[in-house]
Formats: structure tokens, sequence, C-alpha cells
């Protein structure tokens, strides 16, 4: 029954037969043949079939809810018997807004020192497809924003407060200034990250508050391609300054604060709500505090 519950999710998740057998490492027929045997358990059509996938049924919907629930139960039994078996070991697998990725890096780090045992994957996504990840069980936590957009029943665990500098090289008009307004980037050429980052958001309301509406000639969803771009002379971007210091190193670029008035929006670890966590997440979460503890925004 687990099985089948996982090729429903699969199937809701990749809306495809095909990838959905794929990103299970199964054939389609066998998928198929799984997913009319879980229709013939529940005495209920569960997916409207044509020539391709055409959706969840309302009945689909609703096992879809309790299918998540029950395979994430699951799999958190056998995290806890493994943990009495084993001790702490396993894998995690964290997806991270692209600005935070250094805090991710420090976090995995300081785990791996003291749980040699536990495996990381850590993947860059944006704020919202972080939450749809958990929501599919697909990772285990998130590094993201925690009090600029709704996100649901989560556990969170606060890492950092974000502030901003501008990212320049050294001889771009404003690289002289110890600190800027936002007021003083009006006009300026930037290259901002893509309108579906959190990041870009907060910044185009920044703007807004100023009364400015400045123009991002070119944006991307990698703070890469930023950077490689302020290099290449005659543009600037901004970025969260410990972000921004970070992939100054080595290069002749300045990063120069941005004054604000406020703390800055809460970035920290986001976790599916549940009770008890398993002892991984749960000393994940403790880990992620303690990093935290007394840091500011670096």
């Amino acid at each position: 029954m687990i099985g089948k519950l996982e090729m429903l999710i699969a199937l809701a998740q990749e809306r495809h037969f095909g990838r959905a057998a794929e990103s299970l490492g199964l054939t389609q027929p066998t998928l198929s043949t799984g997913i009319r045997q879980l229709e013939d358990q529940l005495g209920v059509k569960l997916v409207q079939r044509g020539s391709r996938f055409g959706g969840l049924t309302p009945e689909g919907q609703r096992a879809l809810v309790w299918a998540r629930q029950i395979v994430g139960d699951t799999r958190r039994l056998r995290d806890e018997m493994r943990y009495s078996r084993e001790g702490l070991s396993g894998h995690l697998r964290l997806a991270v807004i692209p600005t935070a990725l250094t805090w991710a890096s420090r976090l995995a780090h300081g785990f791996a020192l003291r749980h040699p045992n536990v495996d990381f994957t850590i993947i860059s996504r944006t704020s919202a497809e972080i939450l749809e990840l958990l929501e599919n069980l697909e990772i285990d936590a998130g590094i993201s924003y925690l009090d600029n957009e709704p996100l649901g029943r989560v556990t969170t665990e606060l890492l950092y407060r974000e502030t901003y500098s501008l990212f320049c090289r050294p001889d771009h008009p404003l690289a002289d200034r110890d600190a800027v307004d936002w007021a003083d980037l009006d006009g300026i050429d930037l290259c901002l990250l893509t309108p579906d980052m959190q990041n870009r958001r907060i910044i185009n309301r920044r703007f807004m508050e100023e009364g400015l509406s400045p123009r991002a000639a070119m944006v991307s969803n990698s703070t890469v391609v930023l950077v490689n771009h302020v290099m290449l002379g005659g543009w600037a971007t901004i970025l969260p300054t410990g972000h921004a210091d970070f992939l100054a190193t080595g290069h002749e670029l300045r990063t120069i604060p941005i004054q604000q008035s406020d703390a800055g929006h809460a970035v920290g670890l986001v976790a599916a709500y549940q009770e008890p966590h398993t002892p991984v997440l749960g000393s994940l979460l403790d880990a992620a505090a303690e990093l935290a503890s007394g840091q500011g925004e670096r």
C-alpha cells in the first residue's frame, strides 16, 4: 500500500505517467498497474485517464492528502527505528533560496562534523518552490524567508535577518560611498534577480516605498550571472550583505551597505510541521538555532 501511495504522490507531482515512473525508478506499465491496484483497493477512481494524464479526480485529490500524511508518517517511523539501531544517521534534503546558500553550507558543514553518518543534498530553489517541495515530501527542510509571505503550517528556526548592499566595481560612480540610500540607486544600471524570486519582490517593495521605479535591464535567477555582469563593467546589483561579501571575496568589487530603518526580513530553516520531529530533523533545527545564536547577518 505504501508503495502505491508513493506512486500517487509522484503522479500528482509530475502530472505525467512517464516522468512519474522515471522519478520512482519504475517502468510506466508498473506505475499504471500500481495506480489501478490502488483504485481497486480504495474502490474509487483516482485518476482521469485519456490519451494522457488528465488530472486527479475529486476522490484522487482527497486521497492525495492522506497519501502525503501516511507516507510522511511512514518515513518518520523508519527514521525513528534507524535512530534506535544506528544513532543519528540518514540523508537530509535541503532546498535553499539562492541568497542563503552560504548559510546552508555552513549549517550542513557544522552538522556533518558532529554527525558524520548524516549525508546532505542541497539544491537552490525559489521560496514558492521550497514550500511545494515540502508539501510533496521531496525535501526534508528548506531555508527561506520567514516573515514576508505566507508559509502555511510549518516549523521554523531563525538563522539571520537580511540586510542589503549595493554590489559594484571600484570604478562605479557610487563605489566611493561608505553607505547609500535606496533613493541613490534610482537611474543607475541594475541587474537583478528575476521577479519569481522573493528577494526581488522585497527589493521592488523597497523602491516602491521610496516612490522609485528603477529598471533592471538584465535579470537572472542566478547570483553568479549577476556578479559576472557587474565584473564586466557599467552595472551594479543589489544583494543581501552576507552573500555579497562572500561573492566579492578574491575580486576587486565593492559591497556598499544600503541604509534601512528596520532590522530586515527573517531568513531561516523551514520544515513541515510535525510532532514529534524525527531525531535527524530535530537535531538540524537545534543546529540552526545554535548557528544563529548571537550572530547577525553575515
